[in-house]
């Protein structure tokens, strides 16, 4: 045994060497134009001709289509800027990691782009739990985050470095739970939420909440976990109380899925949702099941607005889709950054964070862009219909 310990350490030392080298985030790429980012300090740029932006966001996983989505967006803004000459003389750059739809991902990469890229501002993530971990690290470092999507209020209440461009939660709670009562006329509805999302359970709390003080009637609220395929016996019990309606506030790969099981259940009423039914993957799994259903969203492509138009118009063109909600805040927080690097009086974390927070009337393709007091977005929401594998914008909910 003696003999055998020096061969079993040594194999011990590769065996760790391999695990550590597989755990550490990977970078999906940069955006052209910029270059990677040199040592320094944090909060310094990495070079004397590029200003370096960080993106975290679910490139794979659960969300994926929503980081694709957020990626496009933020390297359409960062190449426009380039084109358009830059930030103070300087070309912008982008470094871009998968955090897998994972918190513990998100952490890593986050704590990458700090430490070793060290950029002057992170983006990102879509997922609010994701976020959340992230915003733990960047607040720590005095690096300001903006986030583009995710909407649980816990996210920015993490530290004065952190910012978001998307309505939150308590709002969308609300919107969704005054169209079921003034709009759709429904008296009693249930609940079907993911108990290991704080996005989910966010808007779970907030819709109970407001949808009680209208004089509506909460029937049941059931609970399945993000990554489940099966949801009949949760369906099952929601169907014998006879709902008029179920909100389900989930991301788009689990309510596809649910909404399928509930119509071959017999369950025909209408669903309602939030931003995380936003992707076109929600059509291929849910077929024709959620024809009739709403949820409440950032912005609709029907808008008629010229700057709205022109921004789908240049997406098309790089990316040949229509964008969807999540890659338009990933465009709109890009150009609040660099609008905020722009008149930033230094590129020191505290001097960016100022000029952030100084954001007030931005005119985004997502809506005007106001950070109140706790750095949220105060702006209105869309309600959009699903129909015929599409969406129909509704109407307009203001703050």
């Amino acid at each position: 045994m003696r003999r055998l310990a020096p061969v079993l350490l040594a194999a011990f030392a590769l065996f760790s060497a391999a695990c550590e080298k597989k755990s550490q985030p990977q970078p999906s790429g940069e955006a052209p134009g910029g270059q990677a980012a040199q040592p320094g300090t944090a909060g310094t740029p990495p070079s004397s001709d590029t200003l370096l932006l960080g993106v975290v966001t679910s490139l794979t996983g659960a969300q994926a289509t929503f980081g694709v989505s957020t990626r496009n967006g933020v390297e359409m803004a960062i190449k426009e800027a380039n084109e358009a000459g830059g930030v103070k003389g300087k070309k912008l750059s982008v470094r871009v990691f998968d955090d897998q739809s994972k918190p513990e991902e998100a952490a890593q990469s986050v704590t990458r782009l700090i430490t070793q890229d060290k950029v002057l501002v992170i983006l990102g993530d879509v997922a609010s739990s994701n976020s959340l971990a992230m915003a733990e690290k960047a607040q720590a470092a005095g690096v300001p985050m903006i986030t583009p999507a995710s909407t649980n209020p816990a996210v920015t209440q993490k530290g004065d470095f952190i910012f978001r461009v998307c309505f939150i939660d308590p709002f969308q709670g609300f919107v969704m739970a005054k169209f079921a009562r003034e709009n759709l006329k429904l008296d009693r509805v249930a609940i079907l939420q993911d108990n290991k999302s704080a996005y989910s359970i966010g808007l779970t709390e907030v819709f109970t909440a407001k949808f009680k003080e209208m004089g509506g009637t909460l029937l049941a609220t059931e609970s399945y976990s993000q990554g489940d395929t099966d949801f009949r016996a949760q369906l099952t019990s929601i169907k014998k109380l006879k709902p008029q309606g179920i909100y389900v506030p989930g991301y788009y790969n689990d309510v596809g899925i649910i909404a399928r099981q509930a119509r071959e259940l017999g369950l025909t009423v209408p669903m309602m949702g939030g931003d995380g039914w936003d992707s076109e993957k929600l059509f291929e799994l849910a077929g024709d099941t959620l024809d009739g259903s709403y949820f409440s969203n950032h912005y609709s492509p029907q808008n008629p607005d010229p700057r709205v138009k022109n921004f789908i118009a240049n997406y098309k063109a790089a990316y040949k889709a229509v964008p969807d909600a999540l890659a338009a805040l990933g465009y709109d927080a890009a150009r609040v950054a660099i609008a905020a690097l722009e008149r930033s009086k230094d590129l020191s974390g505290p001097a960016i964070r100022d000029a952030i927070a100084q954001t007030q009337g931005f005119e985004g393709v997502a809506g005007k862009i106001s950070l109140d007091a706790q750095r949220n977005a105060v702006k209105s929401a869309a309600i959009l219909k699903v129909a015929n594998g599409t969406t129909e914008f509704v109407t307009t909910i203001n703050p």
